[in-house]
């Protein structure tokens, strides 16, 4: 397919996604079943496509003067991917199966429309509703943390170090352009490079089959290694899901110690036993939830992670989808889910013991003030201070960003990573 059929195909999943509020993944799966004439790399251009049009949905709409499937498409190859009007135009005329042309109006709208004079939010590229959140969040900064959450995300893996180092899986990846990670020191990063680059699937390489890494955002590698598991600690991972954080607390610990991973959801934990025998773990026991599934551990652990779930926010670079399905009673919905679990997970930590709430989302609702809740609930509990909590799980390497609070918010303008928060937690002795 040449880009004029590939514009045909974003506008008819576009026009899926609007038109029965469905996920873009299942939207773009099912126009691939009904089009089987198209190939891998065709499939590849249209989802980006799709997603770059729905990271920047409001943006484009704005250049372009509407909001139409049509136009978002169209907008993307010409605000984002950057072709030329004149060009893309003579395309669109010698392909009869292309949209229609650009009008001459829009051409000339695109040439003198200035975003700087949006809207905030629409610079931002987030829900009008949800601005006084990020300006709780970011202070001035909101419009360009807005911003670069609606940015393409780097591919970002952690080294399992139970089975080989960084240096040897970074060889190992060198032709797709693999560098150590910024911050963390497990990570490995692809960065995602040109519009028309696509990352490489890396779960078809040799190294990932044999379990020497995993895709792993490096946010979600800081948040684990923030709970400082050692050898020889009990650790229980309270919202274990599919095993990502439990994979690499097992490689911090050395495969010595112990980790319980628990979930309250049966379907999300499957996945976890395959990727375990993968990494080569040998410290885990995943329990399932079921009744009196976490009985005896009460007050003996050295450690409870909970990653708690939440609105996903700080992740709208991997699913651009969510940020526009997203309401505010959903997230009034996860708040009281996220209280429920930290409530749940506390009677776990021993006296002198690590509690680690941590979320995929920049809202201050879902983050400081479950905390803070939390808190006024449990005054057995005390915020450990970031710089302590730094220290203790990463030595001298230095904080990744200033922060005035004793928690921590990475995100892609501030840290390169997507949006997680991470708050440590003490609780007396």
């Amino acid at each position: 397919m040449r880009l004029p059929g590939r514009i045909a195909a974003a506008i008819e999943v576009l026009a899926d996604i609007e038109e029965r509020h469905r996920p873009v993944a299942e939207a773009l799966r099912d126009w691939g079943v009904s089009h089987r004439f198209a190939g891998s790399s065709d499939r590849a251009a249209i989802g980006d496509l799709v997603h770059d049009a729905l990271r920047r949905k409001l943006s484009i709409a704005w250049r372009m003067g509407d909001d139409a499937p049509w136009a978002l498409a169209m907008g993307t190859v010409l605000c984002v991917w950057r072709e030329s009007p004149a060009l893309l135009n003579q395309a669109l005329a010698d392909d009869p199966h292309a949209p229609r042309l650009i009008p001459e109006a829009v051409v000339e709208r695109l040439a003198t429309a200035d975003l700087s004079k949006a809207p905030g939010y629409v610079q931002a590229d987030i829900p009008y509703w949800i601005v006084p959140d990020f300006e709780e969040a970011f202070e001035e900064a909101w419009v360009e943390e807005g911003a670069a959450l609606a940015g393409r995300p780097p591919l970002d893996l952690r080294v399992n170090t139970l089975k080989g180092d960084r240096d040897r899986v970074l060889k190992q990846l060198a032709r797709f352009g693999a560098e150590p990670a910024p911050i963390s020191p497990v990570g490995i990063r692809i960065a995602p490079g040109g519009v028309r680059r696509r990352l490489p699937n890396v779960q078809a390489e040799e190294g990932f089959q044999r379990g020497r890494y995993e895709v792993q955002d490096e946010g979600s590698q800081l948040c684990a290694l923030l709970a400082g598991a050692r050898p020889g600690e009990q650790v229980l991972d309270f919202c274990a899901g599919a095993g990502g954080k439990t994979l690499a607390l097992a490689a911090a610990m050395e495969n010595k110690g112990q980790i319980f991973a628990y979930d309250g959801d049966r379907l999300r934990l499957a996945p976890i036993y395959e990727r375990l025998k993968r990494n080569g773990v040998r410290n885990v026991q995943v329990r399932p939830p079921e009744e009196n599934a976490l009985a005896g551990l009460e007050g003996r652990m050295d450690r409870v992670l909970v990653d708690a779930p939440c609105s996903g926010s700080g992740v709208w670079r991997r699913r651009p989808d969510a940020k526009w399905r997203l309401t505010a009673e959903a997230v009034v919905r996860r708040t009281a889910e996220q209280d429920a679990v930290l409530a749940g997970a506390a009677p776990f930590v021993r006296p002198g013991g690590r509690l680690v709430y941590a979320t995929c989302s920049v809202l201050p609702q879902e983050n400081e003030a479950r905390v803070t809740a939390f808190l006024d609930a449990h005054p057995d509990f005390r915020i450990v201070p970031a710089e302590d909590a730094w220290r203790g799980a990463f030595g001298a390497r230095p904080v990744p960003l200033a922060t005035r609070h004793d928690w921590f918010l990475f995100s892609p303008r501030r840290s390169g990573t997507d949006g997680f928060y991470a708050c440590v937690l003490c609780r007396m002795k």
